[in-house]
């Protein structure tokens, strides 16, 4: 099954994904957000396969961030042998997780910003997993119990202020750096995650040819070592690492620049594309 969160004629809701039809499932007596269908547990997702409603052509919703903005947005650095070789940096010994915060949240297809205090922008296609159900000490052998489903995601970073402070939060937390969906895709339809190709492309040129089987620390580790310090909740999204063929470990480095447009495409899960944009006049609130 195929959620996806959507605006259209001045509404919100979700709907379920059909071929190139969306379902709109917001009268059909479920939660209206993805957030509150899966905190309503496995039932609610069940009546969310079965539901009927109005069927409408995709190309007439705008598809929003499946959850519109995630408890929490969690990274990890350094997570493919090919990258790593890129940074010349050591393999990690232990998952390099970092934070990018809430409001980083950002849809498939909307744009990115620029930002007024760099021009060190750059992309990262990863693999993305969403939360199904509060756990916490998950083992290996049950983590793919807690999984709702898998996105498409950018962990877009802005290098020099990623690497100001001693954590990569700042760099990594630009509002809209968090572009991710196009809707979430329940384990089902996916079958092993850990052998999906994954492909980024910037202005058509592909940068990005990779396939999850390069994960260091897969899916399955990553969860059971989050869970190890803290509670994952329903709505949680963790984003699994990039390959090789970012900006940065380019010689010279080619940073994103107003114009570009970044694609990131993963099997069985669908492609999001995002437009560079100045960072616009109306981000100041003071």
């Amino acid at each position: 099954m195929k959620l996806a969160s959507f605006h259209h004629a001045g509404l919100a809701g979700i709907g379920r994904i059909e071929g190139d039809r969306l379902i709109d499932l917001t009268a059909s007596g479920l939660p209206t957000t993805l957030l509150g269908l899966l905190e309503a547990g496995p039932e609610a997702l069940q009546k969310a396969r079965l539901a009927s409603g109005t069927a409408r052509p995709l190309s007439a919703v705008t598809l929003l961030p499946p959850v519109l903005r995630p408890p929490k947005i969690l990274a990890i650095g350094l997570n493919y042998a090919d990258h790593i070789a890129e940074t010349k940096l050591a393999t990690p010994s232990f998952p390099m997780f970092f934070n990018k915060q809430s409001t980083a949240a950002n849809g498939p297809y909307a744009p990115i910003h620029l930002p007024r205090v760099s021009d060190q922008l750059d992309y990262e296609g990863e693999l993305g997993f969403i939360i199904g159900r509060r756990c916490r000490h998950v083992p290996r052998a049950r983590a793919h119990e807690v999984v709702a489903g898998y996105v498409v995601c950018n962990d877009v970073s802005v290098r020099d202020w990623q690497f100001f402070a001693q954590t990569f939060t700042l760099g990594k937390s630009f509002d809209t750096h968090a572009p991710f969906g196009p809707y979430l895709v329940t384990p089902d339809e996916v079958g092993d995650p850990h052998a999906l190709g994954l492909k980024t492309w910037v202005n058509g040129e592909l940068r990005q040819d990779s396939n999850t089987r390069h994960l260091v620390f897969d899916c399955w580790q990553q969860i059971e070592t989050l869970t190890k310090a803290f509670t994952l909740e329903p709505g949680d999204l963790i984003l699994t690492g990039t390959p090789s063929g970012v900006g940065i470990g380019q010689q010279p480095p080619r940073y994103l620049k107003v114009g570009d447009r970044v694609k990131i495409e993963i099997e069985k899960l669908g492609w999001i594309e995002n437009e560079v944009v100045a960072e616009p006049a109306h981000t100041t609130l003071i």
